[in-house]
């Protein structure tokens, strides 16, 4: 489905956006249109896949996973690719896996409690099978990170 947004779809977007749980009802009382505008509008952005669900943004620190790192993952044979990523995502902590050209095959951002336990679970990455070798940079610090913060430059 090609669906095109308007002004209306993207007030209502910049609305979610900034707060996924905000009732319909008050963003439409807030636009002066109807709940049931709002409601067919996002079950049109459903129904065409530009709106994937609602998601919640977690503290990681705050459970105590003061760890991030980014681990560069180089394959025996790029054939392989979809099978390693199948095997990074039966890993809990790998929070974001990218097939990238490069220097890497896989490039993965990996949450941790500490040193300790990014060491076990960049040797659980290395036993895979057919992965040669894995280049970790730890993060000192995250600047930014807003997989939504796009919609704000689009305009209609």
């Amino acid at each position: 489905m090609n669906y095109q947004l308007d002004e209306i779809d993207k007030k209502i977007l910049d609305f979610l956006v900034e707060n996924t749980r905000m009732p319909f009802t008050e963003i439409a009382k807030q636009m002066d249109v109807s709940a049931g505008t709002i409601h067919v509008r996002v079950k049109k952005m459903e129904d065409a896949g530009i709106i994937l669900g609602s998601s919640l943004n977690l503290d990681y620190g705050k459970l105590d996973y003061h760890f991030t790192a980014f681990i560069g993952i180089l394959l025996t044979k790029s054939n392989r690719t979809q099978e390693v990523l199948k095997e990074l995502s039966t890993i809990p902590n790998v929070i974001e896996a990218s097939v990238i050209s490069g220097k890497y095959n896989i490039f993965c951002k990996v949450r941790a409690k500490n040193t300790n336990d990014a060491k076990r679970i960049i040797y659980q990455i290395d036993d895979i099978q057919d992965v040669m070798r894995t280049e970790s940079m730890i993060s000192m610090e995250e600047f930014l990170s807003d997989k939504n913060r796009l919609i704000n430059a689009i305009s209609i």
